[in-house]
């Protein structure tokens, strides 16, 4: 088991330390689950009361909150208690599954196919025709990867994950379990008779960008014509929609439950908080936020937030929901 003084976490933060223990911390925990083993953090000033009935030895704190350590506890100040708990967390992470051989026996490879060194490709993967595979790239077991698909150097491809024919991956992405890349848009019209839909074909590609993460069960669609494209270190959360020909700029975010339609245009920045909706053909601009759960139907401005359905500027939205509540009341 791992074990860290205080002192030895606290050259790794570089910090303020506070206080003293004598106490080995074997790993982080919640301010009110933590035992005297653990590690915990406040990074809001909401949180600091909690810090008195904690268990917890040491605690990181932002440097601006007025909170003492307490008898044979330590506080470690930093500037920002999320990003330093994130360097706690990579210091306390187990190992992840272990491959017993780089290429299992069960991978079907075909022979067209470029393996780099040092790759490692699980039981039940399928490699197709003129795939190229980067210098460390992981396919854990039962991932797809159709013909003529490049995926770049040290990503990371979980099991049930599938990419389709001709998509372009960067370096050092991380695709979570069930992750489909490169479907059909979805691309349908009413038949001339008037007596069902024509599918439209999607005959274009998916590109993603370096260091792109894409969490479990989502979807980026392939391209009517061209590419749907994921632009450099954009964030994806779990059971998220990105449709055909949709275009997502540098350092995006997306949470659960968001979607793209098709033909979406994201600045550099952007975040669609979860389960928020965006219209076909709509630009959103870099450094904008739209609220969870709101739907966006027109073009929004650089560095505004929008909130509500359908989205307007988040200070007028919040003001109609005040008048509303005033209004019920007095009914």
């Amino acid at each position: 088991m791992k074990s860290y003084s205080v002192q030895e976490i606290n050259t790794i933060l570089e910090g303020e330390l506070i206080g003293s223990t004598k106490q080995f911390i074997e790993g982080p925990e919640q301010l009110e689950k933590a035992q005297i083993n653990h590690i915990t953090f406040i990074g809001s000033q909401k949180y600091v009361k909690l810090w008195a009935d904690s268990k917890a030895s040491v605690a990181i704190v932002n440097d601006n909150f007025n909170v003492e350590p307490g008898e044979n506890r330590a506080l470690i100040k930093v500037k920002n208690a999320d990003l330093a708990m994130a360097k706690i967390l990579d210091l306390f992470c187990p190992p992840t599954p272990v491959f017993d051989t780089n290429i299992h026996p069960t991978a079907v490879i075909h022979e067209t196919a470029k393996i780099a060194k040092d790759c490692k490709i699980g039981a039940n993967c399928y490699v197709g025709k003129d795939v190229e595979l980067g210098r460390g790239v992981i396919l854990y077991p039962n991932v797809c990867v159709f013909d003529e698909t490049i995926i770049g150097e040290h990503t990371v491809v979980w099991s049930g994950t599938v990419v389709r024919e001709r998509c372009i991956i960067g370096n050092h992405c991380i695709f979570h379990t069930n992750v489909s890349i490169g479907a059909d848009g979805f691309g349908y019209r009413p038949s001339d008779d008037g007596r069902g839909l024509v599918k439209i074909p999607q005959i274009g590609n998916v590109i993603i960008g370096h260091y792109v993460e894409i969490g479990a069960n989502s979807c980026v669609d392939r391209a009517k014509f061209s590419s749907t494209i994921i632009g450099d270190g954009c964030k994806i959360d779990n059971l998220v929609q990105i449709a055909h020909n949709s275009v997502m700029g540098r350092s995006c975010i997306m949470a659960g439950h968001s979607g793209l339609a098709g033909s979406v245009t994201l600045g550099d920045g952007v975040i669609i908080g979860g389960s928020a909706s965006i219209k076909d053909h709509t630009t959103i601009h870099s450094g904008a936020t739209v609220g969870a759960g709101s739907g966006v139907v027109g073009d929004v401005e650089a560095g505004k937030t929008v909130l509500g359905y359908p989205a307007q500027d988040a200070r007028d939205m919040l003001k109609q929901w005040v008048a509303m509540r005033r209004f019920m009341k007095n009914q």
